[in-house]
Formats: C-alpha cells, structure tokens, sequence
C-alpha cells in the first residue's frame, strides 16, 4: 500500500472521530513512515526534522494574533458590531431579518477575500471580527457551517484566481516551479486558466448559502469574554489603524513576510500612541494565545509532510497513477487532480503542494500533448484541491478558531465536512473540464 494513503487516511478517520488534529496528525506521520519503510527512529526523526518549517509560519500567525488583538483595542470592530446590531434591531426587540443576515454574509466574505489580497493579514481578522459578532450569528440563527463556507471560499478563492497579495505569491510559485520542470509560462495566463475553476468555488458557495444552509439553526447564546469589553472609539486611533494596515501592506508584500508586515503594522500604533507601550506585553500574549492552537496544528503538519516526502511515496503515488492512464487524455488529467487532492488534504496547503506535482505534472503533461494553458489549470487547480477540508489547512482552522469561542462549533464536522464538500467537488468538476477545454 502507498505510505501517502495510509497516512493521509489515518490522519482524516482520526480527525472525523474527534481526535485532536495534532494527534491525528502525529499518528498519521508514524503510520505513513512504517508502511514506507521507515524506521520508527527514521520517522520520529523526519518529523521532528520537519516541525522547524512550521516555526515561521506559528511565528506569523502569533504576531498576526496580537497585531489582530491590538486592532480591536482601538475598537474599529465595536464600530461594525454596532451597525450589525441597529440593523437587526427593531424598536428594542430584536428580530431575525434578511438584510441583517446578507450583511453579516458580505462582511465576513469582504474581509476573507481582503486579507487574501488587499490587505494581506491572513486569517488574523477572524478572531477579530468573528467572535464580537457571535451574538448577532445567534439572534440571526445562521448556521455557522454556511458561515465557515463563506470564510474558506474568501480565503481559498482569492488567493487562487486574484494576483494580488498571497494571490501573487501563488501564482508565482506555480510559474517558477512549471519553469523549473520545463514550461515557461507568462504569470498573466494564470489568472485566464483559474477563472472556471474558480468559478466551481462560487457555484459551491452559492449552494450553501441558498440550499444546504439557508434553514435557521439553534445555538445557546453562551457569554464571550471579548464581546463584554467596551473600548473608547477615538477618531485619531482609527486613522492610525489605518495608517498601520497600509504599512502592513507595504512591507508585507515586497518582503514576502507576514511576521515583518505585523511587527510593522504593530509599531506603527504604539509609536502613533494608538496603544499604549504598557500595554504590548498582555496584548501580544492575548494574540499568541488566540492563534495557538493553529500554530501546533501547522507545526505538526510540517512534521507529517516532511515524513511523507521521506518516505518516497508521494513520487510513487503519482508513477503509479501514470502507468493507470493509457492514451486517454481524460482519466489521466482526473487521476492528476486526484493524486493533487489527497497530499494537499495531508500537507494542508496549497502553497507546498505546488513544488511536489509541478515537477512531475508538467513534464507528464507535455508527454501526454496538453496545451500549455490545461497545464496551468491542471497544476493550479491540483494545488488548490484539499486546502478547503483540510484538518491542517489554515483556511479551516482560521474559521474554527472564531466560530468555536463559546464551543459550540466543532472544527471537522462543522468546518472540514463542510468546506470540503462544497468547494472541493464543484473544483474538481470545474478544473477537470477547464483542463480538457484548453487541451
């Protein structure tokens, strides 16, 4: 049996019986090492090899936490949960609209598809802006499963069809990496070849918000530490958030560093006076503390990719998937796909599952006759399967970590099943027929 399957499968099983994904993960790593023929000494030693990559990236999300933390002291999100709640107040009583519900929706995907591109703070902004709201989502009786949908599409969408921000950082990794394996591309094809399987993302979001989740659904209206702090909104203090955004932005992007865009972003409100100095200390911990728990899982995901990569699986999943395909131009570019959703659903992201397909897709590709822009479909959609249903991707942890404050949103049933379902399907349907189209 492929090490890779056995891995992946006993990290997902695990993860669906509600094992802590660090668990599972661990777990999946020493079973994928075994079955590839690794020692148990060999695989402990990948993966705790592995876990430094995580560093940086539980680093980012740590300072990302505590710039996220010190924005909400200036109580720019007091101002939105205000106008939400006299939207869905009528004479003292509140009441369940449709205009509060479309504008809770088109926030949250506003902001998930801004911190992708124009304003590059991740998934920082949801435990800023999602656990405040809570309230409303409970008065509103949203099923929070359409609003995990709403936030893993702005998320997974953006970055994938937009050049901007982590959208360029993509799409450059796909055209260094094609290059690297022998196609040069132009990076503006990128955008031509993702846009109908993007377009399968939407047609997956719409089906959530207006069939699967559309029915109210009953949560106990539970207090939230976050939401019972009342913070002085001061003009001068949100002038200066802004001005800490833009500078976010403006090093973040050059620098291609999330942990130099938030030590940016939270200087600039201390030296402002927008915070105050004695105050860095509780509200950076407040951060690291917040975005804890998506930093082990990262971690542990490094670990477990790194095992899978020792192991020499990952080669020998895609060798075998070609020696399955024949002549047929079809099941070889369905197989590809497949192949592409099972490692990023272990690894967990997007982003390190290009440089592992590009290398061994393109020349396949090229083998088989596909133009070069099914190639860019097929290498771009293959990367951007598994990250929505992922247990280790941040575009579902994110959206665990605000939803689940008062603990009643449970991270795979109610974020991982979901996202997967209605994104991943309709992106394999899309991308397959994209790739045949260009072919």
């Amino acid at each position: 049996m492929n090490a890779v399957l056995i891995a992946v499968f006993i990290m997902l099983i695990l993860s669906l019986l509600r094992v802590n994904v660090v668990l599972a993960l661990v777990a999946g790593a020493i079973v994928g090492g075994f079955t590839g023929g690794l020692t148990f000494e060999e695989t402990i030693a990948s993966f705790t090899g592995g876990l430094g990559e995580g560093a940086t990236i539980a680093l980012s999300y740590a300072l990302l936490g505590g710039f996220a933390v010190a924005i909400s002291q200036t109580g720019i999100p007091q101002l939105l949960v205000n106008a939400m709640l006299r939207l869905v107040k009528k004479d003292g009583e509140e009441e369940k609209t449709s205009l509060g519900k479309v504008l809770v929706i088109f926030t949250l995907l506003l902001m998930a598809v801004f911190s992708q591109n124009a304003i590059p703070i991740h998934i920082a902004f949801i435990p800023l802006l999602v656990p405040p709201i809570i309230h409303i989502l409970n008065v509103l009786k949203i099923d929070r499963r359409l609003i995990a949908t709403v936030l893993t599409f702005g998320l997974t969408a953006s970055y994938t069809f937009l050049p901007f921000g982590f959208g360029f950082i993509f799409h450059e990794i796909i055209a260094t990496q094609m290059e690297a394996a022998g196609l040069a591309i132009e990076m503006s094809d990128i955008p031509k070849a993702m846009a109908f399987p993007v377009f399968g993302l939407v047609v997956g979001l719409l089906i959530a918000i207006f069939v699967t989740y559309r029915k109210p659904r009953e949560y106990k209206d539970r207090p939230i530490d976050s939401t019972e702090e009342i913070v002085e909104v001061k003009t001068r203090n949100v002038i200066f958030t802004i001005l800490a955004l833009i500078g976010t932005l403006a090093v973040q992007i050059p620098t291609q560093s999330m942990i130099a865009g938030a030590i940016t972003g939270i200087s600039i409100l201390y030296i402002t006076g927008a915070l105050k100095w004695k105050e860095a200390d509780e509200l950076i911990n407040k951060g690291m503390q917040m975005m804890a728990f998506v930093g082990f899982v990262m971690i542990a995901a490094n670990g477990f990719a790194a095992v899978l990569k020792d192991t020499g699986h990952i080669m020998t999943l895609v060798e075998s998937a070609s020696t399955m395909l024949g002549d047929n131009k079809g099941v070889a570019a369905l197989l590809m796909l497949l192949v592409g959703l099972v490692v990023t659903m272990g690894i967990g992201s997007s982003f390190a599952t290009i440089p592992i397909i590009a290398s061994i897709y393109v020349p396949l590709s090229m083998a088989f006759g596909f133009s070069t822009m099914s190639i860019i479909a097929l290498v771009g959609t293959a990367g951007a399967l598994g990250d929505a249903g992922s247990p280790a991707s941040d575009s579902t942890l994110g959206p665990t970590a605000g939803l689940n404050v008062d603990g009643q949103h449970n991270h795979i049933w109610d974020t991982c099943v979901p996202t997967f379902l209605h994104f991943n399907l309709p992106l394999l349907a899309f991308g397959w027929v994209t790739i045949m189209f260009f072919s």
